[in-house]
């Protein structure tokens, strides 16, 4: 039995770029595993955009900073509601993204997010 968790199974397909997973650019992604933050949430590429999540499955979090396009790349705060900057290297958008994580923002939980204003995830 496989003591795999949903984030790490995510994350270690995206790596592989195996078939089953959803596709994104191979530099941002090993760029953000490379932060031990972003690591410990559930990465979501698409349409040219790799955003994060608080949790793994529908309905996402969607309240984090992601990256989008090729260099430069852009990181954007949620919804595209301000642009938190740019960054030359797949390295420095990660970091950058990093920079603007909320404090509490600790490990994905498993499963849907739960939808009130209260929710923490716990330890």
């Amino acid at each position: 039995m496989s003591t795999e968790s949903v984030v790490e199974k995510a994350w270690r397909l995206l790596l592989a770029r195996d078939p089953s997973a959803r596709r994104g650019d191979p530099e941002v992604i090993e760029a953000a595993a490379a932060e031990p933050r972003l690591r410990a949430l559930f990465p979501f590429p698409s349409h040219g955009c790799l955003t994060f999540h608080r949790n793994t499955d529908f309905p996402w979090s969607n309240d984090l900073p992601f990256i989008a396009g090729e260099a430069p790349y852009k990181v954007y705060a949620m919804g595209y509601a301000e642009l938190l900057g740019e960054a030359a290297t797949a390295q420095e958008a990660a970091a950058l993204l990093v920079a603007h994580l909320p404090e509490d923002c600790g490990p994905a939980v498993e499963g849907p997010w739960l939808q009130c204003n209260d929710y923490r995830p716990g330890p």
